[in-house]
């Protein structure tokens, strides 16, 4: 049978808020607890918060006792201030698409390729960079050829 840490632990990996440092975490709370988890990143954060806001710990001691800088106690409190404890959650930061290459820009991409199939990334992206104006990684390009193969076009 598996144990309750160990599906814990899967489950703080696949949502994202598995704390890599809990060796850091000195609060005493999270030293004897089964409630209080230093792996748990969204406890720690929130406690840390906490600390300061209801038991009138400083900055200083509560970022150095739970294993962040000042600077980012800062963050994680505005964080927190604009969207509550949801906003504690990590999220996936930067582009979320291929922003650069637009449909135009693939277009070109597969004219290039219908041209000369044997045709590498890095004289696409050259040629991009000619005709757009646009600096694109050419494993960006490769990445788009494959979603464009997978979509069956």
């Amino acid at each position: 049978m598996e144990d309750y840490g160990d599906v814990k632990l899967e489950a703080l990996g696949q949502n994202g808020t598995l704390n890599v440092h809990p060796g850091d975490v000195g609060d005493e709370l999270f030293s004897d607890s089964e409630f209080f988890d230093p792996r748990d990143l969204l406890q720690v954060k929130y406690e840390m918060l906490r600390r300061v806001r209801q038991d009138g710990m400083t900055v200083s001691q509560a970022s150095k006792m739970f294993g962040f800088s000042r600077v980012s106690y800062y963050q994680i409190q505005h964080v927190y201030d604009q969207h509550g404890l949801a906003g504690l959650m990590p999220h996936h930061r930067g582009p979320k698409h291929a922003h650069k290459l637009t449909e135009d820009v693939m277009a070109f991409i597969s004219a290039c390729k219908n041209k000369k199939a044997s045709l590498q990334a890095t004289d696409i992206a050259t040629r991009i960079k000619q005709h757009f104006g646009l600096s694109v990684h050419p494993r960006s390009i490769e990445r788009a050829l494959q979603r464009q193969l997978k979509k069956g076009r």
